[in-house]
């Protein structure tokens, strides 16, 4: 991961979070600033029960352990609706959803 220091990166996490806008999101976009071990994010080192490791992503600053996949993105992702589906007793429902990916690259 560390190769992607500098570069445009797509990060989905583990569960949803909330970003400062107010909105849930499941992943996130920005510049992949750092990837550092628990005391230099935090100032501290907490007990080995919680992330030994952090990344910084934009505006964004995320617990190792949330970190599902990290995708180099050379050009900005759809911040629009996106298509999803779920299954229905009369078969598969397609329908518009929000955009689940906060833009940390925002200031």
């Amino acid at each position: 991961m560390k190769h992607l220091i500098g570069k445009n990166v797509l990060v989905t996490t583990s569960n949803w979070f909330i970003a400062p806008d107010g909105s849930d999101y499941k992943a996130c976009y920005g510049e992949l600033k750092a990837i550092n071990e628990a005391g230099q994010s935090l100032g501290f080192i907490p007990n080995r029960a919680h992330a030994n490791w952090f990344i910084e992503v934009g505006n964004m600053v995320i617990m190792g352990c949330q970190v599902m996949y990290v995708t180099l993105a050379d050009e900005k992702p759809n911040f629009g609706k996106s298509k999803a589906w779920s299954g229905a007793e009369n078969g598969i429902k397609e329908y518009d959803r929000p955009c689940v990916i906060y833009d940390a690259s925002k200031a």
